[in-house]
């Protein structure tokens, strides 16, 4: 709103300001259209921050000059005084004096300059901080700030073009309000475990509520400094100088090392290293998706990244396995001969049951109570178990769990239960592979005896790779 004494406040400004004008026009002289132009200036020109002079490119602060016929030409005082012109504005334009004295709201007794200050503190300090506003706002208490910005900018929002909140739960809570699964009062305090106990070792002595270590990497650094004395070299001293010198050193040596202590401690807190046993038992979350053998493997890579970092990588390739889990269920069940979803769960039931029903037969088997040798005669079993016909054996290996092991993903379904059952780890299997292949292109052939040498492990794991192969045509067998 523009100041109702605007005629007197430009002959005063203009009479201080001395500008040198020949064709200066009188506000007594103006007419009645120049002085409504000039009002509705005021009133429609909302004041930014941080106004610049065209001429001289200084930040402008009130009284400032704006000319009444150029387009967005402001001039600072200075260079109105001296006559600046630039571009099409001439020092012989109307202009109008800007400044902020004027009550921009109806009864409230607030200035512009007063309004614009105090939406300034505001975004400094903060809504509700009004202590602190009180003390930015001279001249203005408290309670006037809280009820003139509630009054005028909330409640009773008389400035034109604010934003007209409406008051809902998402509008005043930012979402929708969760509530509490527990109350306050019924929330313990964090632990705090004490020295040379098991969790405070396992926390390497990291003491969280001072956020600090028991001992601390180099813990004797304070030694360097110890013995110093600040008047240990008095100026007339012949080594008064190198003294200084030699103390200004270990001062130097000894921020050196606390800068180290902190950055070690930094990149402990940064990447999740103090109770690394957490992170350890953390990996069993992605055992059907990453796998133990790779999540242990990704693991030296918290040494480069942070904490939140790390856990959106392994979240990432934790989302990939589920998605490659859901695909391989899907073609476990094309190859079941499924083709509808209504039919997976008959299917999944029908699965349970053979399964309950083989581990049944299993422990069954087991059973001495039901073992045919307790019906047969002492001597009938007695040879029954001899080596000869076969009684006792070594038992068989159970199969090797190679899923998720290095090269797992490359082999197929008969390379997998080939290596389960031959223990052997994938990426040794896809070795020994490439190198039979490679020596049998040479000859056109390869004998099991070559492949023995070439691969150097049982030889009964060898034959059973070497059978694979040859069976699957990856190999040719030499001619009879």
């Amino acid at each position: 709103m523009a100041n109702p004494n605007l005629t007197d406040m430009t002959e005063e400004d203009a009479a201080d300001l001395q500008f040198p004008k020949d064709c200066l026009l009188s506000p007594t002289d103006k007419s009645e259209h120049d002085v409504d132009l000039e009002v509705s200036v005021l009133k429609d020109k909302i004041l930014a921050s941080d106004p610049m002079c065209r001429v001289c490119r200084s930040i402008l602060a009130e009284p400032y000059i704006r000319c009444a016929i150029c387009t967005d030409v402001e001039i600072c005082p200075p260079c109105f005084a001296k006559g600046c012109e630039i571009d099409e504005h001439k020092n012989d334009h109307d202009y109008v004096i800007i400044k902020n004295e004027f009550p921009l709201m109806d009864g409230s007794g607030w200035t512009a300059k007063h309004e614009l200050e105090l939406l300034d503190v505001l975004q400094q300090c903060g809504f509700g901080n009004w202590v602190d506003v009180r003390r930015r706002m001279h001249g203005k208490s408290a309670e006037e700030c809280k009820t003139h910005y509630l009054q005028h900018y909330i409640d009773n929002q008389t400035l034109p073009g604010l934003p007209k909140i409406k008051e809902s739960r998402a509008s005043l809570f930012g979402c929708e309000p969760i509530p509490y699964t527990y109350k306050l009062q019924d929330l313990e305090e964090p632990p705090r475990f004490a020295t040379n106990t098991v969790n405070g070792r396992l926390l390497s002595g990291y003491n969280a509520a001072r956020s600090d270590f028991e001992v601390n990497f180099d813990n004797h650094a304070e030694s360097l400094i110890s013995d110093l004395e600040f008047d240990e070299f008095q100026p007339g001293d012949d080594e008064h100088e190198l003294g200084q010198a030699l103390q200004a050193a270990i001062v130097q040596a000894y921020n050196n090392r606390l800068k180290e202590r902190a950055r070690r401690h930094r990149i402990i807190r940064k990447h999740g290293l103090i109770a690394f046993r957490k992170v350890i038992s953390s990996i069993q979350r992605y055992e059907n998706t990453i796998t133990r053998p790779l999540a242990e493997r990704l693991l030296i890579f918290m040494q480069l990244v942070n904490g939140m970092e790390f856990d959106l990588l392994m979240e990432g390739i934790h989302r990939v396995g589920e998605l490659r889990n859901r695909i391989n269920r899907l073609l476990e069940f094309r190859r079941n001969g499924l083709k509808h979803f209504y039919s997976v769960p008959m299917f999944q039931k029908l699965s349970n049951l053979r399964q309950e029903n083989e581990r049944e037969k299993k422990q069954y088997l087991n059973n001495p109570e039901y073992s045919w040798r307790n019906v047969l005669p002492d001597t009938v079993a007695s040879s029954c178990n001899s080596p000869i016909l076969g009684g006792t054996q070594r038992k068989t290996a159970p199969p090797l769990a190679i899923k998720g092991l290095l090269g797992y993903e490359k082999l197929n379904a008969d390379e997998k239960e080939l290596c389960s059952v031959v223990r052997i780890v994938p990426a040794n299997y896809l070795d020994f592979k490439q190198l039979l292949i490679t020596e049998s292109k040479k000859n056109g052939y390869l004998r099991l005896a070559q492949a023995r040498i070439l691969l150097k492990i049982d030889v009964n794991k060898t034959r059973k790779i070497y059978d694979f192969l040859v069976e699957k045509g990856y190999i040719n067998k030499p001619p009879q």
